[in-house]
């Protein structure tokens, strides 16, 4: 109460407008209506409240101004100082670091380095945008979502890191992500381009089997090529699955190369027939890395190649048999020139009726005759020393039987036209059949090395030599026994002197001038009636090869050769044996 009347006693000219004033006025009102003490106070009591009411509020409106200002300022400290920190720098150029003045001056003061730093994060956000989104987009396109379209304002940007060196990092990752795609955008061109040689070289169509991968990497769709690892192996395995198809075309063009070699070589093609499939054998000395011309590996070639191995298989069977005959006759002139076994007709009728059928191979029998050929070639080398010692044998066997029957003619020394020829060879045919024994023993030895080491039979027209030699010498021996017995029966007590001069006298059987002046002329050959005699014997193959018989297996032999039939009479017959062939008088 006390201070609504003070302003009343200090002033007696108060304005209108003032509080003073008022409260003068209502006094006077007061007293005028004669307003109570106690009611006066109670009134005086209430203004003083309200007043203060007022002031209060003043002050909490100030209070909460000045909250509101350091509020703002502490945000504003704090956005600039998280922008500095989001952006990666240390400080604003040109912004005192030290704040003075009012609150009022201080915002002024930071507000326009906050609206910088705003700027400045703007953009940096911008920029991080804008190369999330491109690694977003690549990503995308290397995992093959080849329709990516999202927006790059729908990229989230992380706005707590936004400092050049993160955005460097994402800048070396988008740098990164363009060399991968650039890679692997070659490695899909490289795939495409092999894919479209190998392909001209198969004869195929490529942009089917490109599309078949993805239909992108065919250009004609107009979308972006998807290069993703899953297409990238797709891409790899076709080429490999179309370098595999190469490599087996030409292994069969190989094939069918050398077949068609083999065939012209074996027939004697002519070059006019053999220059329509030069392109085929002219792959035989060349890699499937080597094969890049179009179309040289087509089905239609192979198909082609095929067509003519076919035709020309079945003209080499009527070739094969004639080269067949041709050697065939080869070998038996070998054989038959050197007395050895010919291979059995039989056998020979079966290979052409085999080669009919096609059950056998045309080049393996040839080689198989050229191999029966060479063995006979080499065996018949290995004979020739024997043979030419087996023919010394004959010519001296038939020389043998002239000068036996020369010396059964009781006109031999009578005066007659060729009588001293018959002389002459007379003494040259002695002379010639004294030396039979150590021939006959040289051409043992000879047979016996030959057979221990080719450990198999020696056989003369398919009778064993070496057994045929020893008959002989057993009955030249037994020839000569009986002889000699014949000798003393007839010169009872009489010595025999100089056996080897008497081996040769003459027989007193009597034959005819024919016979001896004729010479060979009504003689049979030795070789040939041994042809004739023995040719039923055992046989031994010269493919197979036979080994030695034993000394029982041998007499066996030599006991069933001379025990047949027309083959051997008694030693007694001597114009009409067969013994008599192997055997000859033992004196003139």
């Amino acid at each position: 109460m006390g201070s609504l009347q003070a302003p009343v006693r200090r002033s007696s000219v108060l304005p209108e407008t003032s509080c003073g004033y008022l409260l003068q006025e209502l006094q006077m009102i007061w007293n005028e209506i004669g307003q109570g003490q106690f009611e006066r106070e109670k009134v005086l009591l209430d203004l003083e409240q309200e007043c203060l009411e007022v002031y209060r509020r003043k002050v909490d409106a100030a209070n909460t101004s000045r909250a509101r200002l350091h509020q703002e300022l502490a945000e504003a400290e704090a956005e600039f100082t998280h922008l500095l920190l989001s952006l990666g720098e240390r400080s604003l150029p040109g912004r005192p670091e030290k704040m003075v003045g009012t609150l009022k001056e201080q915002l002024d003061s930071i507000t326009p380095a906050l609206r910088e730093m705003r700027l400045r994060k703007e953009d940096r956000v911008n920029k991080f945008r804008a190369v999330q989104g491109q690694i977003q987009k690549i990503s995308a396109e290397i995992a093959g979502q080849s329709e990516y379209e999202k927006s790059s304002s729908d990229v989230r940007v992380n706005e707590n890191d936004l400092s050049l060196k993160k955005l460097e990092e994402y800048q070396t990752e988008l740098q990164r992500l363009h060399n991968d795609r650039n890679e692997r955008l070659k490695r899909v061109e490289k795939f495409i381009n092999s894919i479209q040689k190998l392909s001209s070289i198969l004869g195929t169509d490529s942009s089917m089997v490109i599309t078949k991968v993805h239909p992108s990497l065919n250009e004609l769709c107009g979308i972006a090529k998807n290069i993703s690892n899953s297409i990238l192996a797709k891409l790899n395995s076709t080429v490999e699955s179309l370098e595999e198809e190469k490599q087996k075309r030409l292994e069969k063009l190989h094939h069918l190369g050398k077949a068609l070699t083999n065939l012209w070589n074996f027939m004697d093609t002519p070059y006019k027939d053999r220059h329509l499939f030069f392109h085929v054998t002219g792959l035989l000395s060349v890699s499937s890395a080597e094969v890049s011309d179009p179309g040289s590996l087509t089905q239609k070639i192979i198909q082609q190649a095929e067509t003519e191995v076919k035709r020309l298989d079945q003209l080499k069977v009527s070739k094969t048999k004639e080269l067949f005959l041709k050697k065939q006759n080869e070998l038996k002139e070998i054989c038959n020139k050197s007395h050895m076994e010919i291979p059995v007709h039989a056998k020979m009728d079966n290979i052409i009726n085999l080669l009919n059928s096609g059950e056998i191979d045309h080049a393996d029998l040839v080689m198989s005759m050229d191999q029966q050929i060479s063995r006979a070639e080499d065996e018949a080398c290995s004979r020739k020393t024997i043979m030419e010692k087996v023919e010394k044998w004959m010519l001296a066997c038939d020389e043998e039987r002239w000068l036996e029957e020369y010396g059964r003619d009781e006109n031999r020394y009578s005066v007659r036209r060729g009588a001293h020829k018959n002389l002459r060879r007379a003494e040259r045919a002695r002379v010639l059949v004294s030396k039979i024994p150590a021939l006959v023993d040289l051409l043992m030895e000879n047979i016996k090395s030959w057979e221990e080491e080719r450990k198999k039979t020696f056989l003369y027209d398919e009778v064993p030599l070496l057994a045929m030699l020893e008959e002989y010498n057993a009955l030249r021996q037994e020839k000569e026994g009986e002889r000699q017995r014949q000798r003393e029966m007839k010169f009872p007590g009489q010595i025999v002197h100089h056996q080897q001069e008497k081996l040769f006298l003459p027989s007193p059987r009597r034959t005819s001038n024919r016979s001896v002046n004729g010479g060979f002329s009504t003689a049979m050959p030795l070789n040939r009636r041994l042809s004739l005699g023995l040719q039923k014997l055992g046989s031994n193959s010269i493919d197979l090869g036979t080994q030695g018989i034993s000394n029982e297996g041998k007499r066996a032999q030599r006991q069933k050769m001379f025990a047949r039939p027309g083959l051997v009479s008694p030693v007694r017959d001597e114009t009409a044996s067969v013994v008599s062939t192997f055997s000859g008088p033992l004196s003139p």
